[in-house]
């Protein structure tokens, strides 16, 4: 059982105490408050309406005499609780009746007070009686809370004498004996056993005890096996490995480092790295971020560096293809903290540069994008070809078609239109990847990218029933930006506002002028994206579900868009704050 099992437990029991000792008082006191309220309610009242009575049949003469009588009685007949008194209470009536018709009858006077003092003695007994009840009720609420509180006194008294202790004598214990192993008598052990955590923390103590004392027993030839051990394992690792001092002196550097390097590592180990960056350009690029003031990142940065012998390629090889060939690395420079013993705050001990090599996934992936580019450019000569066919077609100088045959046509060129976009996105995507847009950077009216994106649209938004809103002042600077990148991305905003909004809606197409940059803005009245979506809507392949819960698109035009806008120096953004739709934005540099 664990100790949070047991102090729940405790507690549980401690709660358990509380809601018997409450709920037995509650209990009594309900019973006192119903005795309490039975007298008032079914006694007193009654003697108070006897006493009225009475007082009124003293006083016949008084005109309201009888309707205070009347009144009295027509009370007491509604309170009627105890044995006896309904007869009583009917006698009076009946006394009464002949009153009202002979008032001046003294007999009929003596027998109505006779039975109002027979009233009067019953409720009295009645209340001497639950009197009694009440006190007797007391007594014994009085004895049972005396007993089960007594009892809950002694359980909790003898628990808050033995649990502290449980709690404090395996901390006292493991406290001496950590002051025992800083003292380094590393033979000392914990000896309480139990099956909660402070069993196995005494476990874990005492195996840290043993291996602290064979560490300390240990000889110098093991320290340096495992060290040779080490040293070996860094050797015959893949990636470059150099290591540094705090002081920012070369460690080690494994075989592939120095070859990338093209030293050998008796010429730079245990020489100062700027010293050896001032006539080595790739250990200059190495060390830039440890020789900057902040503390370095391991994030990934990747170098192209020539490999003299890349890997597989036999040493000494003397083929033209096997001469070296420039391959790609990533790095990762490490920072190196140890807390030294007897302190508790980590300092400075050196650097790790690591060099991973990927070139065959970068050529891969080169591969990839060379092979989406090529049947990109491929599929678009056929597919113009099936365009002007369908032209053809649908020209009637070359013969009637039925109406069966025009929705065809319709599917076809449909289809073909897609196909085309596809082509289109996948052949700016393979340009992005390859780190090669091509840009036509000129002057170029805000007012002219606007109109000419939404004239390309216009029709398709006619066909939904779907109103295009210019907002566009008449005023506007110049913006430097490739007319036909900026022109895409505007199409593709709205593009996607056309195909998420709902019929006989609008889409906004702003622009603002900001203070070095003018601001291009498509807002919808769709369903919008949901939150969690919108921090990879810019994500390559993310395509986000729309209202039906399905996907749509491929998940580039986005992606593009974002490196068509940064690679003219602009900025591209989402509007997190509007929640009923979407609204995309970008700005271009103004001239």
């Amino acid at each position: 059982m664990t100790i949070k099992s047991k102090i729940s437990s405790a507690l549980l029991f401690m709660f358990a105490i509380l809601i018997t000792v409450g709920g037995l008082a509650a209990y009594y006191l309900n019973e006192l408050s119903h005795d309490s309220q039975a007298i008032l309610k079914d006694n007193y009242e009654s003697l108070e309406y006897a006493s009225n009575m009475q007082k009124a049949l003293a006083d016949l003469r008084d005109p309201d005499a009888i309707a205070d009588f009347e009144a009295n009685l027509k009370k007491e007949e509604a309170n009627i609780t105890e044995p006896g008194e309904r007869g009583v209470v009917v006698a009076i009536r009946k006394e009464f009746s002949r009153l009202r018709t002979a008032p001046t009858d003294t007999t009929t006077a003596a027998r109505l007070r006779q039975h109002l003092f027979t009233l009067d003695d019953i409720n009295r007994q009645a209340t001497f009686r639950k009197n009694n009840v009440a006190k007797q009720t007391a007594k014994d609420a009085l004895l049972w809370l005396a007993s089960v509180g007594t009892l809950c006194f002694l359980i909790l008294f003898s628990f808050i004498v033995s649990f502290p202790g449980y709690i404090a004598n395996p901390l006292r214990e493991l406290t001496q004996g950590i002051r025992q192993v800083a003292s380094r008598n590393f033979e000392e052990r914990l000896h309480f056993r139990s099956s909660d955590e402070f069993g196995e923390l005494a476990r874990s103590f005492n195996s840290m005890a043993q291996k602290l004392d064979e560490y300390e027993h240990s000889n110098l030839a093991s320290v340096l096996f495992e060290k040779r051990r080490i040293d070996t394992l860094i050797q015959i690792m893949n990636e470059g490995i150099i290591g540094l001092d705090e002081n920012r002196r070369i460690l080690f550097a494994n075989p592939v480092a120095c070859r990338l390097l093209g030293v050998k590592d008796t010429d730079i180990v245990g020489k100062y790295a700027p010293d050896v960056a001032t006539s080595n350009d790739l250990m200059r690029t190495l060390i830039q971020d440890v020789m900057a003031s902040q503390t370095p990142t391991p994030e990934n940065s990747m170098l192209k560096i020539f490999d003299p012998n890349p890997a597989g390629s036999p040493a000494g090889s003397g083929s033209s293809e096997n001469r070296g060939k420039e391959s790609y690395f990533n790095r990762r420079t490490h920072t190196v903290a140890v807390t030294r013993t007897g302190e508790e705050q980590p300092q400075l001990a050196g650097y790790v540069i690591v060099l991973e090599n990927i070139t065959s996934y970068k050529e891969l992936d080169l591969a990839k994008t060379n092979f989406i580019a090529t049947v990109s450019h491929e599929l678009k000569t056929p597919l113009s070809s099936i365009k002007m066919s369908l032209k053809l077609l649908d020209d009637q100088r070359v013969g009637e078609l039925n109406t069966e045959q025009h929705q065809l046509l319709g599917n076809i060129r449909a289809d073909a239109d897609r196909l085309l976009g596809l082509t289109g996105e996948l052949l700016n995507m393979a340009q992005v990847e390859s780190g090669q847009i091509q840009l036509n950077l000129q002057p170029v009216s805000p007012t002219e990218i606007v109109r000419y994106a939404a004239d390309a649209l216009r029709t398709q938004a006619d066909q939904k029933n779907i109103t295009l809103k210019l907002n566009l002042p008449p005023t506007l600077p110049t913006v430097m930006a490739d007319p036909d990148k900026a022109s895409w991305v505007l199409i593709n905003f709205l593009s996607n506002a056309l195909r998420h909004s709902p019929s006989d809606t609008s889409i906004d197409i702003s622009v603002a002028v900001q203070e070095k940059a003018v601001e291009f803005r498509v807002r919808d009245h769709g369903a919008g994206i949901r939150p969690e979506h919108r921090n990879r809507v810019f994500d390559r392949y993310f395509k986000a579900p729309g209202r039906n819960g399905q996907a749509s698109g491929t998940g580039l035009g986005l992606a593009i868009s974002s490196e068509f806008i940064q690679s003219m120096h602009g900025q591209i953004g989402l509007d997190t704050t509007v929640t009923d739709g979407a609204a995309f934005w970008f700005t271009l540099p103004v001239v």
